[in-house]
């Protein structure tokens, strides 16, 4: 019996400094099959004899994990995830495309033509341009969650684009959500902005409400899930538990920082005017179908963006509940480009085929839409529960569902902003380009 080590380090002759760090360590067990040679009588045994051996190490410190994304086996299952997800973007583009190009096309020239009477017979989505850019109910609500939403999109954005580039290191666990806390909270500005310049375009007046709510509402519930989460692990005496000090730093960058902000990207939101011209009198909506009723068109509407994530879902939840270490941020970076892509597209398809059917109520549509994927998450993480993780007590399972929660949340914001401002744009762009009487 035999056992193989392979030792590898970081030298630090070429840096000045002597001495090597360890950069990994493999040992693999062998068996070795003598043969047996009858010499004269004799019996000779022949086995084979390896030493120790010194290789070139030539492994550059900022690249020491590369050996572990040589080595895991789930980088086909990533490839096939990417190679699924770019087949629904393809699908939706190409329907989005025969949308604009040609059936957009196609009624813009139509209803721009001399006789206009006989073209707005022929389809509907021109007929509720008086309507389109009514105000919505619960404005402010849908407001605020746009402007927090704003802000955890930039926020992804520049954490996974941080992680592709090699920042923040897959060895140290808290790099990731530290960096994601500090820009969370340097990104209030945008928050408030976005909430006021939509509340404003919405009519409203409250503006201290607006800000406030923008500032403290989201955060707010996500603060208390998590307080309520580390009590419980202060009651059982793990070492998991927050400190306090640690908490009362997050408050004080929360109301020290990010809530200032919030109100000077409000004060630019509000100061921009933002006209809207609607008819007096609200057009009668007609008798809908199934598919353009609003619950079925929303729960349909976050199928095709969870089928883009949900293997990386999986290596995700592993990564937070069963200690696997999460390495693949440049897979997490590309599958978070499809999602934004499958989001924006299916949200335009069933937008586009509320208004041909007359229905003029797509701001919260477009909205819960692709935030419906966030329900869909949570029905995942459920399973994921119960087929895959073997915890037993109270505590544990409450700890689980509590975080799940605001992973639920956040998403929900976070894929909503999304299809909102798809369809913000494209409504924009289609009734921009069409001669209104």
């Amino acid at each position: 019996n035999h056992v193989d080590i392979k030792i590898k380090y970081h030298s630090g002759e070429k840096e000045g400094w002597t001495g090597a760090r360890l950069v990994a360590a493999t040992l693999e067990p062998k068996s070795f099959l003598c043969n047996y040679e009858w010499k004269k009588k004799k019996t000779k045994i022949v086995c084979d004899l390896i030493f120790p051996q010194q290789q070139d190490n030539t492994i550059k410190w900022a690249s020491r994990w590369d050996y572990i994304l040589v080595s895991m086996p789930h980088t086909n299952i990533q490839w096939f995830s990417i190679m699924n997800s770019l087949v629904i973007v393809l699908f939706l583009s190409g329907m989005v495309a025969m949308i604009m190009l040609r059936t957009l096309h196609k009624d813009i020239a139509r209803y721009n033509q001399v006789d206009q009477e006989d073209a707005q017979e022929e389809s509907g989505w021109k007929q509720v341009h008086g309507d389109v850019f009514r105000p919505p109910r619960k404005g402010m609500l849908l407001s605020v969650f746009l402007g927090q939403g704003t802000q955890i999109f930039i926020m992804t954005f520049i954490t996974l684009f941080l992680a592709c580039l090699g920042f923040l290191s897959p060895a140290n666990r808290g790099a990731l959500m530290t960096c994601a806390v500090v820009l969370w909270v340097l990104l209030g500005t945008p928050a408030g902005y976005v909430s006021a310049r939509l509340y404003k375009t919405f009519g409203g007046e409250k503006w201290k409400t607006n800000v406030l709510l923008t500032a403290l509402l989201c955060p707010g519930i996500v603060f208390a899930d998590f307080f309520l989460m580390n009590l419980i692990l202060w009651g059982e005496g793990s070492s998991a538990a927050i400190p306090f000090g640690t908490l009362v730093a997050i408050l004080a960058l929360w109301f020290g920082i990010s809530v200032p902000l919030t109100f000077v990207g409000a004060y630019f939101g509000f100061k921009k005017p933002q006209p809207v011209r609607t008819n007096q009198i609200p057009r009668q909506i007609p008798e809908q179908s199934f598919f353009t009723k609003p619950i079925p068109g929303i729960v349909m509407g976050g199928i095709l963006p969870f089928g883009c994530i949900f293997i990386q879902l999986f290596f995700i939840l592993n990564s937070i509940w069963s200690h696997q270490m999460y390495y693949m941020f440049g897979f997490l970076f590309l599958v978070f480009i499809i999602l934004l892509i499958t989001c924006s597209e299916a949200t335009i398809l069933l937008c586009y085929f509320h208004l041909c059917a007359e229905d003029y109520h797509w701001w919260w549509r477009s909205f819960l839409t692709s935030g419906f994927t966030a329900v869909y998450l949570f029905i995942y993480a459920v399973h994921y529960f119960f087929s895959k993780l073997q915890i037993i007590g109270m505590a544990s399972t409450i700890l689980y569902f509590g975080y799940t929660m605001i992973m639920v949340l956040i998403f929900f914001l976070f894929t909503g902003t999304i299809g909102f401002f798809a369809c913000f744009w494209f409504v924009n762009k289609i009734y921009s380009v069409v001669k209104v009487d």
